[in-house]
């Protein structure tokens, strides 16, 4: 008896594997072994680079609330506490675009927390 194999699942399997590393450099875009732990080690940094995205945007919207409110005579951290207190629920993420877009609306809700 003929030994049997499912060489359709099997070529589905390659094909999405060297579909998904199209555009890569030498033998990794089309030798299924080399495609397939090359590929593996970058969707392992795609899940990282998700993570670190979210730190590095948090950290520059600090930067820019700091360089904001220095003129006002303030830190970031006092700034940031007197916000609390007060009780106003901003976001570091809507401080940081008020600080860019809208400077004169940002100097007032400085204004009001001094």
């Amino acid at each position: 008896m003929p030994r049997s194999v499912n060489a359709v699942a099997s070529r589905q399997r390659r094909k999405k594997i060297l579909k998904q590393a199209k555009g890569f450099y030498g033998k990794r875009k089309n030798v299924y072994t080399v495609a397939k732990n090359v590929l593996e080690k970058g969707l392992g940094y795609k899940f990282v680079g998700r993570k670190l995205k979210k730190r590095e945007y948090r950290s520059l919207w600090i930067v820019r609330i700091n360089a904001a409110i220095r003129p006002e005579g303030m830190s970031y951290s006092v700034f940031m506490g007197k916000l609390a207190a007060k009780g106003i629920d901003l976001n570091r993420k809507v401080l940081a675009d008020l600080a860019m877009n809208e400077p004169e609306t940002f100097k007032a809700l400085a204004a009001s927390v001094k």
